[in-house]
């Protein structure tokens, strides 16, 4: 695979538009040809991601022989897919592409390995010492919903939990702000989808 191969081919279907380098600020998904993911590659993302225009990181492709970094850091640099520089299709190229363009992701199971390890670690280093979750709920906030998903009304919460009522409003009040949750419901919900309760 070459760049100008996968100009071509990408540039051939209708659902994509190909920018040259100098507009990399509006590209919604970068991809990168190198035999190796090394210091360059890594400059490039970099001033990519500062020039950007959009809300987010724009997603990368990275087409490559030699992937040496670490999942966090290819994250950090919207690292969506990785793939194989002598091995990969036209075909799979556009189609990893156009996946990556709709939020899928095609991360080789090497750098799934090493992204869950990072966040067991996260979870287990900083997040439980502090009393939080995965999902940013405290110990004592995950009791009261849990409370709350079994039909406590406040007062049965604060018994149940040896809290006094004003307290109980505040743990939902302050975890329905700062989550944007606008019901009693809709927390717990949020906490059922996060694997929580």
């Amino acid at each position: 695979m070459t760049a100008l191969g996968a100009e071509r081919i990408l540039g051939a279907d209708d659902r994509l538009t190909v920018l040259g380098d100098s507009d990399v600020a509006k590209a919604e998904v970068i991809v990168v040809i190198e035999e190796s993911f090394d210091d360059k590659v890594i400059a490039f993302l970099r001033k990519a991601r500062a020039q950007s225009r959009l809300d987010s990181t724009p997603r990368c492709v990275i087409v490559t022989e030699r992937f040496r970094v670490d999942g966090l850091t290819a994250i950090h640099f919207g690292t969506a897919a990785v793939l194989q520089l002598h091995t990969t299709t036209g075909e799979e190229l556009l189609r990893t592409v156009v996946g990556v363009s709709q939020g899928t992701a095609f991360l080789p199971p090497w750098l799934q390995g090493s992204l869950l390890a990072h966040i067991d670690r996260m979870r287990r280093d900083v997040l439980e010492p502090r009393g939080l979750t995965v999902a940013g709920l405290s110990a004592r906030e995950r009791d009261v919903l849990q409370l709350v998903a079994d039909g406590h009304n406040t007062g049965g919460v604060a018994d149940r939990i040896g809290y006094s009522e004003r307290m109980v409003n505040y743990i939902l009040h302050d975890l329905m702000s700062r989550h944007e949750l606008k019901t009693r419901a809709h927390a717990v919900a949020f906490a059922w989808r996060a694997g929580i309760i």
